[in-house]
């Protein structure tokens, strides 16, 4: 009988352990406000988080690979998607957090359009793996609905995610480079000149996060899920540099004045 007591209590004591503790993948591009959001959740709530960021294709093989992750903020929709499909992800969790925007972005001062700039530009340039990261794709999907991916493939250089493609031209490495507007905004003492892609010129970069099927009855995740919609989240994603969906919903993660 004893023995079944302290079994229960070690079963028990484990499983609370395990409420309070969250494991979060997140796109690289989404790192700073993600910094500010995961500060602002412990703060306010009894849960402890610990991230761990990468190019997005990259987090999504580790999952698949079965990788401890309880949440996964993506910079597409395709791979919570997937997630979903393979019944490693919740359905009903899925959620648009942010909207991304794609700008290209140069150290030098210039006042050539767009499509000039790429024709001009001599040197190397910069943009994430399209076969890892969506702000790559988005990237390609640019040069394809200009007419310039031939013109310049041969001076493209890939970064594993849009953190590495920011390193190379801000390191000198790359000419220009697609980068998303975030991180011009994250970044101090950013000089040059910003091109703002046109929306239009590819598919919209909607990021979702989902809740992993390995967290399905882990209060924290769905927490965090339902914290992402609160408008003071809202905001501090908005301040670096991304659209979003304003939620009005309740956030439960507040602490209720008495």
């Amino acid at each position: 009988m004893r023995t079944k007591l302290i079994l229960i209590f070690f079963i028990f004591a484990s499983s609370t352990t395990r409420a309070d503790e969250i494991r979060i993948a997140v796109a690289s591009n989404f790192r700073s406000p993600m910094v500010e959001i995961a500060r602002l959740f412990e703060a306010e709530s009894e849960h402890k988080i610990i991230v761990s960021y990468g190019a997005s294709g990259k987090l999504f093989a580790q999952i698949i690979n079965g990788a401890p992750i309880d949440v996964f903020l993506s910079a597409d929709q395709v791979k919570p998607q997937k997630l979903i499909e393979r019944k490693l992800a919740i359905a009903d969790s899925q959620t648009t957090y942010g909207y991304g925007a794609l700008v290209l972005w140069s150290y030098q001062i210039s006042t050539l359009p767009l499509q000039d700039i790429l024709v001009e530009s001599k040197g190397r340039i910069a943009m994430a793996n399209p076969r890892l990261a969506p702000y790559g794709q988005a990237a390609l999907e640019t040069l394809r609905a200009l007419s310039m991916i031939k013109p310049t493939q041969h001076r493209w250089v890939l970064g594993e995610n849009i953190a590495q493609t920011f390193h190379f031209v801000h390191s000198g490495n790359a000419t220009i480079g697609f980068i998303a507007r975030s991180q011009l905004r994250d970044a101090s003492k950013i000089s040059g000149t910003t091109w703002a892609v046109p929306p239009e010129l590819h598919t919209p970069i909607a990021q979702d996060a989902v809740i992993l099927t390995r967290a399905e009855h882990l209060i924290a995740a769905r927490r965090f899920i339902q914290f992402l919609g609160a408008a003071r989240v809202a905001n501090i994603i908005e301040e670096h540099g991304y659209e979003t969906t304003r939620a009005t919903r309740d956030d439960p993660t507040r602490k209720r004045e008495r």
